[in-house]
């Protein structure tokens, strides 16, 4: 008797949430079931605007997976496995629903990721593809959670010592309410070419 497996779903949508920052950073993606960690670590990267100058992790049920290469092969230590190879649908298959993309050890910006459909692809859709959000996410070494709003604190106080400073260091101009999802999938589909 021959058995058939079922059919593997072809994407996951997906919302992810900056925790800890109020009000939420947030964005929903669209991704091929098959997308391995560390092409789901560049797409997360690309979407939040962060710039993948920090290590980072997946931790998905008991374990948790980060690049080798960029920890200098010191993962065993970090109680981590390598992630290249794996893919989304072997790690979650059907039944995890939740886990956790940490970028930045230092600043600590743990992002929850939680599976809100396992559906089969839309075929006038290109994936990845970002369907909404909502708001910019801090700038690199900020300085976590309170760095972050003492930042916000001092470009939103132009009577601020910090303020000018602050406004150099980030490159003149920082909205936080800033969010173009037409960007980011122009960014997705060149990325992608």
């Amino acid at each position: 008797m021959v058995t058939r497996k079922r059919p593997t779903p072809n994407v996951y949508a997906l919302h992810v949430t900056l925790e800890e920052i109020v009000p939420r950073v947030w964005r929903r993606i669209i991704v091929p079931a098959a997308i391995t960690l560390p092409e789901l670590h560049d797409l997360l990267q690309l979407v939040m605007g962060w710039t993948n100058s920090h290590l980072h992790s997946f931790s998905i049920g008991k374990r948790t997976y980060s690049n080798a290469e960029a920890a200098d092969g010191d993962l065993d230590e970090m109680g981590m496995l390598d992630e290249a190879g794996h893919t989304l649908v072997d790690l979650l298959g059907a039944s995890v629903k939740t886990f956790v993309y940490e970028y930045d050890f230092g600043d600590s910006w743990r992002h929850r990721i939680d599976v809100e459909a396992i559906t089969a692809p839309n075929p006038d859709w290109e994936y990845p593809l970002c369907v909404a959000g909502e708001r910019a996410a801090p700038p690199e070494d900020v300085g976590g959670v309170p760095g972050y709003e003492d930042f916000l604190a001092a470009i939103g106080d132009p009577k601020n010592d910090e303020h000018d400073s602050f406004l150099t260091w980030v490159g003149g101009a920082f909205d936080p309410e800033g969010f173009d999802l037409n960007v980011i999938n122009r960014m997705l589909r060149f990325a992608g070419q």
